[in-house]
């Protein structure tokens, strides 16, 4: 699991986080295997609960493309919003964090 190491000097800098409710393995898995395929991307903290697990991700934009994916690839509610978080002191932007939440329906 290489994608949890990581060499910043801020090792809890996140941009975004991803939140998978239900617990379900396969989802897991899945969203790991996301991870594991790219380099530049990393998990800051990963938090396992009874309900679900929280993954503190290093860019907002692989989280929003990770949660179409989690879409179109199993059934459930995908919920994004965002806080803002500061302002670049380089260029006045506002910067965001992103959370995307993602709800698996369990079969009745």
């Amino acid at each position: 699991m290489g994608f949890y190491m990581h060499n910043f000097a801020h090792s809890d800098y996140y941009e975004g986080k991803l939140q998978l409710r239900p617990y379900d393995e396969k989802l897991i898995e899945f969203v790991e295997k996301q991870f594991e395929k790219n380099d530049n991307i990393w998990i800051s903290k990963k938090i396992v609960k009874k309900y679900g697990v929280d993954y503190f991700v290093s860019s907002n934009k692989f989280l929003r493309q990770l949660g179409k994916k989690l879409k179109n690839s199993f059934k459930g509610e995908l919920i994004e919003s965002k806080k803002l978080f500061s302002k670049s002191r380089l260029t006045s932007k506002e910067i965001y964090r992103v959370t995307v939440c993602f709800r698996l329906y369990k079969a009745l």
